[in-house]
């Protein structure tokens, strides 16, 4: 009897057959225990990991930087997050301690994502404390003059972190480089943010330049001001309603097959469509919180989470299947594009793994998404500029230099209508870490050719044909893994 999962391609919910010998990668299911937040924050920070404690460290009046990652991750989010309530809790601390909002800066750390506005601003907190906060908001520049260098190292960083009495890092263990130390490289200049675009594995900090550019930063910060990181371990945003259970059961899967709201689902235009999947309530939940020197507490959280979340691979698969959702990693939410697309499954879900790479050398990665090159008007021009110079087969670091110097793109990215022009260049960055690994990419439901042999992969029509080919290629039978998506399961490999 033939099997099939549903995937996410965009959009759509599109079925994928499987192979008798063909595993699914889901997360595992929900956990039992979640804590009190509230609790567990007040917890971490009266009995850190390491050093004194939050009484310990603030005195009465002092100048107190709190630096805060958009929560961009885990894909694709959730209407219930326990992040704010972490956040709110840490400054009722911060209160009860005689530090008072006026004397409180919320640092939000974006790196070269389009810096937030109001809306996402607002959602830092729960609605009833943003309203009550009545500190100092800075949305960082990377590009701003005025950061400050950092003794020992290359970078410069926001002069809020600098000239603090105490620095607070509050974030959950997502990879090594979001939240935990890689919220001050956020923090950061752009040059310093971009270097750190070209890790191998995003949850092995074992080896990664990246880890250690970031402890060279905490090192440095720790030694202008007092610091303490708050990491909080999340659980994979948790589907809420009829499919409640997708993906981690696999009863689950012929439901969402069959279910007549996917077929009506795909007849809707696109921006409803998106809209739909948007609105689909999910929640997320934590399991455990962490204090200490921020790499200390984001160590110990990421393990956690790896543990929580990860999806076993016996050993290097033949062929992955990707799924792409219709939302990118980054804050403001966006459309994907082409580069979007290869990111988010590239370089976001390919180099989420432990101990091995999930595929074999010359393996196959089947991209399940339309990749038609739309690109966002202003908020996305740096994209379309790299998409166009990749199409055209221009050197890329090149046109980096180029972009890196482009005043009219960086006056947009300061105004908050465009993303920095480094970034497109840092997720394809992201992407060649995995290229570099494989064989070949095979876009799978393509809709325009010409972009997915812009990048370098290879077009098909269907999931069944792709599928066909990456068994042709491994010499009649590949061995297959799909990974479901959203959320993405880290993949321990061996």
């Amino acid at each position: 009897m033939s099997r099939s999962v549903p995937l996410l391609s965009g959009s759509r919910v599109v079925a994928v057959p499987l192979g008798e010998d063909d595993i699914v990668l889901r997360p595992p299911p929900p956990p039992e225990h979640f804590v009190d937040v509230p609790a567990a924050v007040r917890d971490a920070l009266a009995f850190p990991l390491s050093g004194p404690s939050l009484a310990d460290r603030v005195h009465r009046g002092a100048r107190v930087t709190i630096v805060v990652p958009p929560p961009a991750l885990p894909l694709p989010g959730a209407q219930v997050d326990p992040r704010p309530v972490a956040l709110a809790t840490l400054r009722e601390e911060l209160a009860r301690l005689g530090v008072d909002d006026e004397s409180v800066t919320l640092l939000v750390a974006g790196g070269l994502a389009r810096r937030v506005g109001r809306r996402d601003l607002e959602r830092l907190l729960p609605p009833t404390k943003a309203r009550e906060f009545r500190g100092h908001v800075e949305v960082h520049d990377a590009s701003d003059e005025s950061l400050v260098p950092l003794d020992g190292c290359a970078a410069r960083i926001h002069p809020a972190v600098v000239e603090a009495d105490l620095v607070l890092v509050v974030s959950s263990a997502e990879t090594v480089i979001d939240g935990g130390p890689g919220a001050l490289v956020a923090a950061c200049d752009a040059a310093t943010v971009r270097s750190a675009a070209a890790a191998q594995s995003l949850v092995q900090a074992s080896g990664e330049p990246v880890w250690r550019l970031a402890l060279r930063i905490e090192a440095a910060v720790a030694a202008k001001a007092p610091l303490l990181g708050i990491s909080l371990v999340l659980d994979h945003p948790r589907l809420t309603g009829q499919f409640r259970d997708y993906p981690h059961d696999p009863a689950s899967f012929e439901h969402v097959l069959r279910s007549p709201f996917r077929r009506l689902h795909s007849l809707l235009p696109g921006d409803i469509r998106r809209r739909t999947l948007g609105d689909v309530g999910r929640s997320l939940a934590a399991t455990a919180v962490f204090a200490g020197a921020p790499s200390v507490a984001h160590a110990e959280a990421l393990i956690r989470m790896i543990d929580l979340r990860g999806a076993r691979v016996p050993e290097p698969l033949d062929a992955i299947v990707v799924g792409v959702p219709w939302i990118g990693t980054h804050l403001p939410r966006e459309p994907l594009n082409p580069v979007t697309s290869a990111a988010t499954a590239l370089g976001l879900a390919l180099r989420s793994w432990r101990d091995r790479f999930p595929l074999r050398d010359d393996g196959t990665v089947v991209l399940v998404h339309s990749l038609t090159r739309s690109f966002a008007h202003g908020a996305r021009d740096p994209y379309r500029a790299l998409f166009d110079r990749l199409r055209a087969g221009d050197d890329v670091p090149g046109s980096e230099r180029s972009a890196a110097a482009d005043e009219r793109a960086i006056r947009a990215y300061r105004e908050g209508r465009a993303c920095h022009p480094l970034l497109p260049f840092a997720d394809w960055d992201g992407c060649g870490a995995v290229l570099s690994r494989i064989g070949r990419v095979i876009v799978a439901g393509s809709r325009d050719a010409g972009a997915a042999r812009a990048l370098g992969f290879v077009p098909s029509h269907s999931v069944a044909s792709a599928l066909e080919m990456a068994h042709g290629v491994a010499g009649g039978q590949a061995r297959v893994g799909v990974l479901l998506a959203p959320p993405y399961a880290p993949l321990l490999v061996g």
